[in-house]
């Protein structure tokens, strides 16, 4: 059903006569899809405003495309999460109504753009408000494969901790260390605030172009993509994906590294070319590796960075804190809403 279920039964129950114009009030109400269960936020914010008129594909699991294709017809906005594909394919079978696409996440390379501007499809996307859940991910990311943790409970658990050793399950410190960063944005800012306690030495940035003013908040110099990876111990990769840095991570970048090198990434998947991380990571040409995104999602229970005990690997849980995907999803929907109204959107994506 177009409405909710909880809503309508509220409305049976309340006055059973008015039904009948109910079902015809909300026939003139725009048309929206929402592909996941989002957070209850935002189901909220659509479903109180009495503006939209809403269906949901009511799991956890990605709606199937076959079934995705024949949902969005006729509607005038989408709410998506990153597995949807928001491409020409869908866009047709939207169909001429489709003004909004509001999707609940800060990356956008799901999203089909030229596609979007050339339909005059407005988007919607939601930075700012994941920064801090984000940059904390990544931080516990970067301990925990530095420090070797994940190995250390393993043995722990399957009887590897045995006497007291000098060398055992030695890791490397942030203390007195370079940490590079790779894109600065409010993401990387927020990582370096929270590594500078750790009295790390110096921060270095490399990206399209200087950001002074970011640079400034955490005393950050720029290098050249070369310096950057010879210079980290630690480097951490908070860029997006674009045509430009699809696989810029690769043996180029890793062969420049230091043996003692941390290699985090916690953007997206696309950015790293796997084949290259792993031979870096089974020589010893870097010390490990920490990812929160790989290519595919998920990556395949058999593909050999799970082999090694130097690659620590999450299932994409940077943003998953209960506080932060709640404020996900109440901003796509209030980015979705403006847009039908033809406002300004708290948070769009200018095409």
């Amino acid at each position: 059903m177009w409405c909710s279920r909880t809503a309508l039964g509220r409305l049976r129950r309340i006055a059973p006569c008015t039904v009948t114009g109910f079902h015809r009030a909300m026939s003139t109400l725009p048309k929206v899809y929402v592909t996941r269960k989002v957070p209850p936020d935002g189901l909220d914010i659509l479903r109180e405003s009495g503006q939209v008129q809403f269906e949901m594909w009511d799991s956890d699991e990605p709606v199937p495309r076959v079934e995705l294709l024949k949902k969005v017809k006729g509607c005038d906005g989408i709410l998506c999460v990153l597995t949807e594909k928001i491409d020409a394919q869908l866009l047709e079978a939207a169909g001429p109504n489709l003004k909004v696409v509001s999707t609940m996440s800060v990356g956008f390379d799901h999203l089909s753009l030229d596609d979007l501007k050339k339909r005059g499809i407005r988007v919607g996307y939601t930075p700012d408000v994941l920064t801090d859940c984000v940059a904390e991910l990544t931080v516990a990311l970067l301990l925990a494969t530095s420090r070797r943790l994940i190995e250390a409970t393993h043995e722990a658990k399957t009887g590897g901790w045995g006497t007291w050793r000098t060398s055992w399950l030695c890791g490397h410190e942030l203390a007195n260390s370079t940490v590079g960063i790779l894109g600065l944005g409010r993401i990387g800012v927020a990582i370096a605030e929270r590594l500078k306690p750790f009295k790390v030495k110096k921060f270095i940035y490399t990206d399209v172009e200087q950001r002074p003013e970011l640079a400034n908040m955490i005393e950050a110099e720029y290098v050249s993509f070369d310096d950057m990876a010879k210079q980290s111990d630690f480097l951490a990769v908070c860029c997006a994906l674009t045509p430009e840095t699809h696989g810029i991570c690769n043996w180029n970048l890793f062969s420049k590294m230091k043996k003692n090198a941390i290699f985090i990434n916690t953007s997206r998947g696309g950015v790293v070319n796997q084949e290259d991380l792993y031979e870096a990571l089974s020589t010893g040409l870097i010390a490990g590796a920490g990812l929160d995104v790989t290519t595919p999602e998920p990556l395949p229970t058999h593909h050999p960075l799970f082999t090694l005990k130097n690659c620590a690997i999450l299932p994409h849980i940077a943003s998953a804190s209960y506080t932060t995907r709640n404020a996900m999803s109440a901003l796509a929907a209030n980015n979705l809403l403006a847009g039908l109204r033809g406002e300004p959107m708290p948070k769009e994506l200018k095409l």
